[in-house]
């Protein structure tokens, strides 16, 4: 749970931090705003590796996690574009207290997010939340064999960057309490 506040505490001061900024390029001049990849009616498109978020407190050593998310630029707030989307993914984890302990948790989730570009060409940074559901399960040998599945809640916060080098492709990073809790991988758009 410390977790989760201190992830959301550092999302506060990064939008606080993006406002402060955004409005101080508008005071100073920049009639044409920051340059942003991400547009009204953009499509994206991003797929990573990382580290998988613990999900019902029974994750033993590092979690192994995998996600792709899908967004649509929908609507225009402030200097920046809000996307709504899903998300797909998994968080895996095995070894700990019981012989052949595994534990895995599937997400479905829905996610929205808040992108602005800053002016440097080809950067996307936002910051966002999702919300969804976690097929989990867990299985060990204590000597006899144990098995349980449950369907959870799966609330996520998450900050990332995107750098695109061609219009269309880039890389990418997230961070934070959703699915994974820091990945790198790749970021496709289409306009």
């Amino acid at each position: 749970m410390r977790k989760i506040k201190i992830i959301g505490l550092v999302v506060i001061v990064l939008c606080l931090g993006i406002s402060t900024v955004s409005y101080a390029q508008h005071r100073q001049g920049y009639s044409n705003g920051p340059t942003t990849p991400v547009k009204l009616g953009s499509v994206v498109f991003n797929a990573g590796i990382g580290v998988g978020s613990g999900y019902e407190g029974d994750y033993y050593n590092s979690a192994f996690g995998l996600k792709a998310a899908i967004e649509w630029g929908l609507w225009q707030a402030g200097p920046g574009v809000v996307t709504l989307g899903g998300e797909v993914g998994g968080s895996f984890s095995n070894g700990g207290y019981y012989k052949n302990y595994k534990s895995n948790t599937i997400v479905f989730a829905a996610r929205a997010a808040w992108h602005y570009g800053w002016l440097v060409p080809g950067l996307d940074t936002y910051g966002g939340v999702s919300g969804g559901l976690g097929f989990h399960h867990y299985e060990y040998d204590n000597p006899d064999a144990y098995s349980h599945n449950s369907v959870i809640p799966v609330p996520g916060i998450f900050v990332g960057a995107s750098y695109f080098v061609t219009p269309t492709f880039g890389f990418n990073a997230e961070a934070g309490h959703d699915i994974t809790d820091i990945q790198i991988g790749v970021v496709l758009k289409i306009d």
